[in-house]
């Protein structure tokens, strides 16, 4: 939960350095107060730890706690720390802060903090990577690294010690509500309210010092009516800067008029009345979006999703949510397309009020309004990468302007920023089990966005997980189609990062399914996927059995390509297994059916392996004639490069039947085709894939 700060360039505005401030240029905020602390963490930096008492070097990074309840300000404090720290140059690698706890109150998941961090540092992460690889993963990358470490409200010692680099060089500054039993050496920094001169400056900010010079008592009875928090001093200031004809002792009589949650633990009660003041006094259409926004995915929110949530048009919601951070209920990236986000210690002040004052059928419906606009914004952020006259153009033509990009551009700058909230939103979707099929077609618009806008390697992580939520939502529906594609999807990623036995398990599954589903397509990929993997374990009397199975689905049903592309399979793994008699048959079948298909480049390589399995088994001659067959169909079909690498084919086979003289002639014509002899010598180097 990332709390209010302690202050602020805006009523809202958090300090701190993470990855979205800086990937979206906001202005760091200011900062005042806490003074003695900060004096107490750098001092604690420079404490001996038991490892120097004892004449060691400290094997692992020292880390510093904050601790503190939502809304004292800590994230502030710990974000000062850092920007102070790091200011001189003493950790040149830079500062990385990421939040351990998610809006809603939940623990992040290990996995997910790791993949921040490595998307933060730069460095690719292995879609499927396990939490222990992928924090073995995080550690390797600052053990060589002077860098700041911010992990934002830690739940307990088990968030952070899997995070903590093997290298002294760093430092890690983390955030709690409590110790971190667990972690030796740390001293937690336990803050509470602001001191009074501290807290009326903030009031003063906001409001003026005119206000806070007639009433100076009042002011001081005001902090202490707030007991000195920041989140609540801040949403007052807010109230009072909205009101100019309002006085300070107006607002302090007004709270203390207001009644005490019981349910509240006794130091968030002050937070309690602070927010339900400045909520009581919002006109109704205003309170009810606030209200909704506790259904923002990640508590990220822009215009389009507070318009979905209330029903109401795009520019009264952008109009309100910039009303809410002058009121000190949100904080905005600043940006030119601005995303909101609810502070964390507000939000479960929202969902309570939420559920008091609204029914659940009204709160589901807000949801699937939310999820539809989604799903059209994401529709529409792909569309706009197809040709003009394409179907799907036209039909984006017919989409309000609102949700139309101007260009391909735009819409990849719309997804970079709001996909934090995107990835959330299909998590919460399939999580909430009752909008199954607005969160499949969510999920489906989603994934293709991500591989228009980024490719489908670089988008591999989040298309990872993304595929997992399709599999859930099969697996509970019964949608043996579905969960087919989402196993199938999952295997090749799987496949891709080197994991072939978990990818052979899940082309197995996917089979299953395919065969529930009567899907011939997924059943034969299955097949040859199965194939594919016992190839790459080198098993290759089952790969062959496989891709004989897949070979006569496609055969029973006159698909050409697929068979064509099976008779090479079945010819490489029978070349590997050293059975070149039936590797030279279905070589030349292969080179049969792409004969049949006219596609002579294919052709051409299938000929080549042909040639290849025939000087293994001894047959040059054979060898070299179908050789030439094979440069002759390259030199039909205009593929230069082709027809280079086969020229080098035929020089290597005449050097090995002893006619070098031959053989410089065939790669004097390979270089003049190239018009360059490194590139040839790249050519003689690289293997021909059919």
């Amino acid at each position: 939960m990332t709390d209010q700060a302690v202050d602020t360039s805006g009523p809202a505005g958090a300090a701190g350095v993470s990855g979205a401030e800086r990937s979206s240029g906001a202005t760091p905020p200011q900062f005042f107060g806490r003074e003695r602390e900060l004096k107490d963490l750098q001092a604690d930096i420079e404490r001996a730890g038991l490892d120097t008492l004892a004449g060691r070097k400290a094997a692992r990074a020292r880390v510093l706690l904050i601790a503190g309840r939502p809304g004292s300000g800590r994230t502030a404090l710990a974000a000062e720390l850092a920007r102070r720290l790091a200011e001189p140059g003493d950790y040149p690698d830079g500062v990385f802060r990421v939040a351990l706890t998610d809006h809603s109150g939940e623990r992040v998941p290990a996995e997910h903090t790791a993949r921040e961090l490595l998307d933060l540092l730069s460095l690719p992460a292995p879609p499927g990577a396990d939490e222990d690889e992928l924090s073995g993963m995080v550690r390797e990358a600052f053990a060589v690294r002077r860098a700041l470490i911010l992990l934002d409200d830690a739940v307990d010692a088990g968030q952070v010690d899997p995070l903590l680099p093997d290298n002294p060089d760093c430092l890690v500054v983390a955030t709690s509500t409590g110790p971190l039993t667990g972690i030796p050496g740390v001293r937690p920094c336990t803050i509470g309210g602001m001191d009074a001169g501290s807290a009326v400056q903030l009031l003063a900010r906001t409001i003026g010092q005119v206000r806070i010079t007639v009433d100076p008592r009042t002011a001081e009875a005001l902090t202490e009516e707030c007991a000195g928090q920041p989140a609540a001093l801040v949403l007052v200031a807010g109230w009072l800067a909205a009101r100019p004809g309002a006085s300070v002792a107006d607002v302090t009589k007004q709270l203390r008029e207001l009644p005490d949650d019981t349910e509240q633990p006794t130091g968030a009660r002050p937070l309690a009345r602070a927010f339900r003041l400045v909520h009581e006094s919002l006109p109704q259409a205003a309170a009810r979006i606030l209200r909704l926004l506790a259904l923002a995915p990640a508590g990220l929110a822009d215009a389009h999703t507070a318009s979905a949530l209330a029903g109401c048009s795009v520019s009264a919601a952008q109009t309100t949510l910039d009303d809410f951070v002058r009121f000190g209920l949100l904080r905005s990236n600043g940006a030119d397309l601005p995303q909101y986000e609810v502070p964390g210690c507000l939000a479960p002040l929202l969902r309570a009020l939420l559920e008091e004052r609204d029914r659940p059928a009204e709160i589901q419906l807000a949801r699937a309004r939310m999820l539809e606009r989604t799903v059209r914004q994401l529709q529409s952020c792909r569309a706009v990468t197809d040709p003009e006259g394409t179907p799907a153009r036209r039909k984006l033509a017919g989409l309000p302007r609102s949700l139309r990009f101007p260009n391909p551009e735009a819409a990849a700058e719309w997804l970079r920023i709001r996909q934090p909230a995107l990835l959330a939103s299909a998590r919460l979707a399939v999580q909430d089990g009752e909008l199954d099929t607005l969160a499949r077609r969510l999920v489906a618009a989603l994934v293709r966005a991500l591989a228009v806008h980024r490719g489908t390697e670089d988008a591999a992580p989040e298309l990872y997980g993304l595929h997992g939520l399709v599999l859930d939502v099969a697996e509970r529906r019964d949608l043996p189609r579905e969960k087919a594609a989402a196993l199938l999807n999952l295997a090749d990623l799987d496949a891709r990062t080197g994991r072939t036995k978990e990818a052979l398990t899940r082309y197995r599954a996917a089979l299953d399914a395919g065969r529930a589903a009567n899907d011939l397509y997924a059943t034969g990929r299955a097949m040859e996927s199965v194939g594919g993997a016992y190839a790459e374990l080198g098993d290759f009397n089952r790969a062959s059995d496989w891709y004989g199975r897949a070979l006569a689905q496609r055969l029973t049903q006159g698909e050409r390509a697929d068979e064509a592309r099976l008779y090479g399979r079945l010819g490489a793994v029978h070349s590997y297994a050293g059975r070149y008699g039936e590797a030279l048959r279905n070589w030349r079948a292969a080179a049969a059916g792409y004969r049949r298909l006219g596609d002579l480049p294919a052709q051409a390589r299938a000929l080549s392996e042909a040639a290849r399995v025939q000087e293994y088994a001894g047959r040059p001659q054979e060898s070299l004639h179908t050789c030439r067959e094979a440069v002759e169909l390259a030199r039909r079909a205009g593929d230069v490069r082709l027809q280079a690498a086969l020229q080098l084919r035929l020089a290597d086979t005449l050097d090995r039947l002893g006619d070098p003289a031959a053989a410089g002639l065939h790669r004097a014509a390979a270089d003049r085709l190239l018009g360059d002899q490194g590139a040839a010598c790249e050519i003689r180097s690289t293997s021909i894939k059919t």
